[in-house]
């Protein structure tokens, strides 16, 4: 779990200027070949080891051709400047190629403000570096943008080249599905014959075992009857014993006595063999029928365990002939489906078979008018010539009857000529149109579909989706509100006029597009107004917030928000303007109440606002305002990363990492704050209410902090320690990749926005990397939450232990296959591979499977695997138990039995410590001086295992 070590080497500060530029001449070329100049010089300058005229001669001189030249010549430059050169030029390395100064100098890079030389004040280098990591987030977010274009494209055409082949591949596959299923099939009925064939043989057995208990039964009842003869000559042995008893009590002669003596005595003889042979032969007869009845269990077993079987084969057989007939079914509606498709290819095919025809046919008409035509400029030659020769021999006045005749004439007839024969059609070209006609026409009806017979092409297509659009938008009803309250009427524009229209529209903004002058467009229940928005919070007031949506309250009469008819009620969804010759959007449905009056105030101009009436919700929201329920309409839930103390009346003493309810984002009579309550950590409900700095205010100091904790001396004496470690747990520090607005705001779409004061208020709103609060959402877990311990050295220890609990279970790795293998990891569901490799893995759905038994699922992983649980909707309990010198040596048994040392122990808390910051949920630190040994640890784990099951989990947003 160590980090890899680089081996270190020489610092640089303690060599001379030989050696340094003899380390930087042997890296030279690897120099030359990896570094851009332009990345250097920045900070090159700074060091002021490069003057600006260095700068212009190193990228503007035509020598050099390339960027190792420049390098070369830069390394040259900088040679001069000795040691300082070569310190600076070391440390530029270390803040822009990291890797690259490890190869040249063997260290690893440090930003420690104690790793540089001191050629540059600490000001100056913070504000270089904080320069320098902003670059890298924008390079960064740029290369993710532009690998999200990527595999946006590489999806589409992998989406249509999907397509094409699918068409190909279905019947095939379809067909290939019948055959393998047919195969099943037959290989399915082969096991049913075998099965019968086994099934028989069973019952044969079973036949011959019942014959075999028979015969044994048979036995049985024979040895009975012996056994009960026995007994019955026992018995009557026994009368006759007694018999004779009473009967030698009478007689006194001796030797009857010793006759009688002798009799029983032989009776005795008999009865005692007659014992010792009868248990025997009884203990055989209960073991051969013991056996009997176990071979008689056994058949039953097997003959109802062949029942099921055959039931289970016969419900396969079942499912398989239903599938056989789902497959039957979609073949025959695929086939059918495929003749409807060639059906319609046919009619497709007759249609442009038609079509071509048509085409054909207007072609002919068409050589057929311009042969006719040809036929009557043959003809009109021929007058024209004959004119000409009757002119010279005709000078006598002409008569009063007599028409003129003219060449400009429009009713000249030459229906009456006489008719030449016709000759052969001259070839003409087809568009017989004067061109700036036809090129008017094509603009005046770009919008109108193709009128020849050929099938349009894509290009085609798409021209006339946009320009159905645009005649959408220009047939809707329209009433028009002009600048200035007066109505102004334009002549018809002239084709010049079109022409330059056009190439205006081109370059303006989408919204503001208009083929005339209109204002008002109603799209459904929403209404988009135009009008003259100068000092636009002066002619209307708003109130609401993010929950309840943004309503005009009162509109100021007189003002041209009242001219145009606006009303209170109306819910403001977006408004557009135009500042700085830029083209703005802002939607403030959903926008908190300060956003809104932000975004109002930035209107300066001519603007579009989009209203929707909703008078029920407005009502309602006044209702609420007026008897107190609520403050404003907003609400939303923040996490805070830095501490506030209360220092004025009325300001609400915050620390890190609490949950606010924000309920005002726009109080009255608190400008730049918010009202806020804590929220009781087991159930949504306020607390303490107060003030809080609002965004960038709460930026701001939060900078301030940082600062001050980055100028304090790192150094402090051992009582002061605990105060120190609690002092820097003061701030966190999240970052986003969003730059250029608030990450709270959503609804700028053009986020350049320029200030040219630093009191403008959009002036602070550049810098958003350091998010003083960040955006939580509530979620409630189950009964039962898997546990994460760390640091992960400990928590693998103390896994085992937690496991032997009650309601605790470990969870255990699951084998999988290469090709489930790589469809879990595409769906994020695999949390860690094991160490030693291989398929074993720790799933999503072990944890899930865990979890449903309503037991705690404990986690022998790290931290990795969190993100993926919570996009599971799993919300792990994550205990981080912080780790001392002393702390570590009362575990030293338990970790030294898992095969590390304290050493490592130390070194992994220290790690994974400042890593907690950046999860998206809180976590439960346990202090190294709240337990004295591993048996108070566990029962300590405990109590904040049931205490933290019973809060809300507070999930942040993905911030990048």
């Amino acid at each position: 779990m160590a980090a890899e070590c680089i081996p270190e080497g020489p610092d640089f500060k303690e060599l001379g200027e030989e050696d340094l530029w003899q380390l930087i001449n042997d890296n030279r070329y690897r120099i030359s070949m990896d570094v851009k100049p332009c990345m250097l010089i920045p900070y090159l300058r700074q060091a002021r080891v490069l003057t600006e005229m260095d700068e212009d001669e190193i990228l503007s001189c035509h020598q050099l051709k390339n960027s190792s030249m420049r390098i070369s010549h830069m390394l040259d430059l900088l040679h001069i400047q000795g040691r300082n050169g070569a310190m600076a030029l070391l440390e530029s390395l270390m803040i822009h190629y990291p890797s690259l100064y490890t190869q040249v100098t063997g260290r690893k890079p440090s930003t420690e403000a104690s790793g540089f030389s001191g050629l540059i004040k600490y000001s100056e280098l913070t504000e270089y570096l904080v320069k320098a990591v902003t670059g890298m987030q924008k390079e960064l977010q740029e290369a993710r943008q532009e690998a999200c274009r990527l595999r946006m494209e590489c999806t589409s055409l992998q989406t249509k080249l999907g397509q094409s082949l699918e068409q190909g591949e279905e019947s095939c596959r379809l067909q290939a599905e019948y055959n393998r299923m047919k195969k099943l099939l037959a290989a399915a009925q082969r096991d049913i014959i075998k099965l019968k064939d086994e099934k028989c043989d069973l019952y044969m057995n079973y036949t011959a075992a019942i014959e075999e208990r028979s015969s044994a039964k048979i036995l049985c009842q024979d040895l009975n009857l012996q056994v009960y003869q026995l007994q019955f000559e026992l018995r009557k042995a026994q009368t006759e014993t007694d018999f004779e008893r009473q009967r030698s009590l009478k007689c006194t002669s001796a030797s009857e006595t010793q006759q009688l003596r002798e009799e029983i005595s032989n009776l005795r003889r008999q009865l005692l063999k007659t014992e010792k042979f009868t248990p025997a032969r009884e203990d055989i007869l209960d073991q051969d029928l013991a056996e009997a009845r176990e071979q008689l269990r056994c058949y039953r077993e097997e003959n109802e365990q062949l029942a099921r079987e055959n039931n289970q084969m016969a419900e396969q057989k079942e499912c398989l002939l239903l599938q056989v007939r789902k497959v039957s079914l979609e073949c025959q509606m695929y086939q059918n489906k495929c003749t409807v498709v060639q059906s319609q290819i046919r009619e497709l095919q007759a249609e442009r078979d038609h079509a071509y025809l048509s085409r054909d046919e207007a072609h002919a008409q068409i050589a057929r008018s311009l042969a006719e035509k040809d036929t009557l400029r043959s003809q009109l030659l021929e007058l024209q010539e004959k004119v000409f020769a009757w002119k010279p021999c005709t000078e006598s006045p002409r008569t009063p009857g007599g028409r003129e005749f003219s060449w400009d004439s429009e009713e000249s007839n030459t229906d009456s000529l006489p008719h030449s024969p016709p000759t052969r059609p001259v070839l003409r070209r087809m568009h017989a149109i004067f061109p700036v006609s036809m090129r008017s026409c094509r603009i005046e009806c770009r919008s109108v579909c193709s009128q020849n017979a050929e099938p349009p092409c894509a290009e085609s297509l798409r021209r006339r989706s946009e320009t159905a659009d645009c005649d959408s938008l220009l047939d809707n009803d329209s009433v028009i509100f002009p600048r200035g309250n007066e109505v102004e009427q334009s002549p018809e524009p002239s084709f010049n006029d079109n022409k330059r229209n056009s190439l205006s529209r081109a370059s303006a903004p989408p919204f503001l597009l208009r083929s005339r002058p209109r204002a008002m467009r109603l799209t459904g229940r929403v209404l988009t107004i135009s009008f003259q928005g100068e000092a636009l919070l002066g002619q209307l007031q708003v109130v609401g917030g993010n929950k309840t949506g943004v309503f005009v309250h009162q509109v100021t009469e007189g003002s041209a928000a009242h001219a145009v008819g606006i009303s209170p009620g109306a819910q403001i969804l977006e408004v557009k303007y135009e500042q700085a010759h830029q083209a703005l959007r802002m939607v403030l449905e959903d926008s908190t109440l300060e956003e809104a009056m932000w975004g109002l105030g930035q209107v300066q101009g001519f603007c579009h606002l989009s209203l929707r009436p909703n008078q029920d919700a407005y009502e309602k929201l006044m209702v609420q305002l007026q008897s107190g329920e609520a403050a404003s309409g907003d609400s939303f839930y923040v996490r805070v990363n830095m501490s506030l103390p209360g220092s004025t009346q009325g300001s609400l003493a915050v620390s890190c990492n609490d949950i606010l309810h924000v309920t005002s984002t726009f109080p009255v009579g608190s400008e730049g704050s918010w009202n806020a309550s804590h929220v009781h950590s087991c159930q949504l409900l306020d607390l303490k209410t107060g003030t809080v700095p609002n965004y960038y205010r709460a930026q701001r100091l939060l900078i301030r902090a940082i600062e001050d904790m980055s100028f304090q001396p790192i150094t402090f004496k051992k009582g002061e320690r605990c105060h120190a470690q609690e002092k820097q747990k003061a701030v966190r520090i999240v970052s986003t990749g969003r730059q250029g607005r608030n990450p709270l705001w959503v609804c700028v779409e053009d986020s350049q926005e320029k200030s040219s004061g630093p009191g403008d208020a959009s002036a602070s709103r550049g810098c958003v990397t350091l998010m003083p609060y960040t955006l939580v959402t509530p979620h409630y877990p189950p009964i039962c939450r898997p546990i994460l311990l760390l640091p992960t050295i400990l928590g693998r220890a103390l896994d085992s232990k937690l496991a032997e609990w009650q309601g605790f279970q470990l969870c255990e790795p699951e084998v999988l296959t290469s090709s489930e293998h790589a469809a879990r990891l595409q769906r994020s569901e695999v949390l860690e591979e094991c160490e030693h490799g291989g398929q074993l893995c720790y799933t999503v759905q072990g944890v899930d499977r865990i979890m449903k038994q309503g037991t705690h699922c404990v986690l022998p992983l790290g931290l990795d695997c969190i993100r993926r649980l919570h996009r599971a909707e799993i919300f792990p309990i994550i205990i981080f138990i912080a780790q001392s010198k002393v702390s570590t040596r009362r575990l030293r048994s338990k970790v030294q039995r898992r095969g590390w040392s304290e050493e490592q122990l130390l070194e992994c808390s220290l790690n994974e410590e400042p890593l907690l910051d950046k999860l998206p949920c809180l976590y439960r630190s346990v202090s190294p001086n709240s337990w004295c040994d591993s048996t108070a640890l566990l029962t300590t784990l405990r109590s904040i295992i049931c205490e933290e099951q019973k809060k809300i989990v507070w999930v942040e947003p993905d911030l990048w």
